[in-house]
């Protein structure tokens, strides 16, 4: 099947019960059995809910993968890979990465024992000077939150197999309509569903995809035993945002573009972050393994003086200053204050994340709309 019919037939089928074609809400926390252990597969909602299943299936079907598991924030998808470690193992990360996932690496996780490197990934080298007999694991995210730097995934998945470690992707900003980090050579691939996959900004949820059948016997009992579990309601609005995947991110891409563009030839605006601009970072690598450049943009003022932003973020009508991103509608925030304020001001700096860089999710409304926003904004 092409996406746009995978998006809405793959990993789903009409209720056996009443043949409903949109996966019933099986709002239950337990299963009747007719004997002991003689039930018809489910026996309690931690462990499985219909619901919970057909989402799986979904999800695991969309970046052509074997395996989904679905949990109630993208941080207990982020959680359940790290359990995959041990003290004294190593993780090779990203140094510009979403702030929630640097606060457990270091605050949750480098305190029991597991040492991280955070390194630019523009340039592999840099990783492999950091690979040894501990590394465990290499953690990618492509784009970057919120500089949009662009990572090879199939190159850092040939460093991650020299080394005998997962690779694992964070594949929020792209979604599988972008691109596919199974078919590059990741092992596992992490999402936070309440962003782009979702859609809506109406709930909060995470999920991991991947082939391996041993992975999936450790990740599924690390996810039923520690219990970071969505409930079958938010499970069926992921469903159902699930099935306009395919054109929202289409119209997030046009908007993102031309949003793009005429930020670049702002004589107000210093610099832009997309990767779909020629100049832009591992460009070539961004057209080689994407399908387009998303509607992800990060950008400075000339001058880059923080209160010019701040004073751009307060008058924005359609742009609303808000944390997350990849909803329908279209949002701004201030990475330095809001998602990435768990970020030391020296790391951030030493990544490139200016205070005063503006981060921009263009949503799916008319895009002259949006560009007269930025107009009266930035003036």
């Amino acid at each position: 099947m092409k996406f746009g019919t995978k998006a809405i037939h793959a990993g789903v089928h009409p209720d056996p019960t009443t043949g409903a074609i949109m996966t019933p809400i099986y709002q239950t926390s337990t299963y009747v059995q007719r004997s002991p252990g003689d039930h018809k597969g489910f026996e309690y909602s931690r462990t499985h809910n219909p619901t919970r299943t057909q989402l799986q299936d979904a999800l695991a079907a969309l970046d052509n993968g074997q395996h989904g598991l679905a949990f109630a924030s993208g941080m207990a998808a982020t959680d359940c890979v790290v359990k995959l470690l041990q003290p004294g193992d190593e993780v090779i990360s990203t140094n510009d990465l979403y702030g929630g996932s640097y606060r457990i690496f270091t605050k949750v996780y480098e305190p029991l024992g597991i040492k991280f490197h955070f390194v630019p990934m523009h340039d592999m080298e840099a990783v492999r000077a950091k690979v040894n007999e501990r590394t465990k694991m290499i953690w990618v995210e492509t784009p970057t939150n919120p500089l949009l730097n662009v990572i090879d995934i199939a190159a850092a998945a040939a460093v991650a197999k020299e080394a005998g470690a997962l690779l694992v992707v964070d594949n929020t900003f792209s979604t599988p309509y972008l691109q596919t980090p199974l078919a590059l050579g990741a092992d596992i691939v992490v999402y936070s569903l309440t962003k782009y996959m979702a859609g809506h900004s109406d709930t909060v949820m995470g999920a991991l995809v991947y082939n391996d059948d041993q992975l999936h016997e450790r990740l599924s009992f690390y996810q039923n035993a520690c219990g970071g579990t969505p409930g079958p309601q938010d499970c069926f609005l992921v469903l159902r945002g699930l099935k306009t995947l395919h054109i929202r991110m289409q119209r997030h891409c046009e908007n993102g573009r031309k949003i793009a563009e005429y930020l670049k030839a702002h004589p107000k605006v210093g610099k832009v972050y997309w990767p779909g601009f020629a100049d832009h970072p591992n460009h070539e690598v961004a057209a080689r393994q994407m399908n387009d450049f998303g509607g992800m943009i990060s950008f400075v003022l000339e001058g880059d003086r923080k209160e010019d932003a701040i004073a751009v973020l307060e008058k924005f009508q359609l742009f609303s200053l808000a944390e997350s991103l990849g909803g329908v509608e279209s949002l701004s925030g201030h990475p330095a204050t809001m998602t990435h304020a768990s970020i030391p001001a020296e790391a951030r700096k030493a990544a490139g994340l200016s205070d005063s860089l503006i981060r921009l999710s263009v949503g799916i409304e008319d895009v002259e709309d949006l560009i007269e926003d930025l107009k009266q904004a930035i003036g």
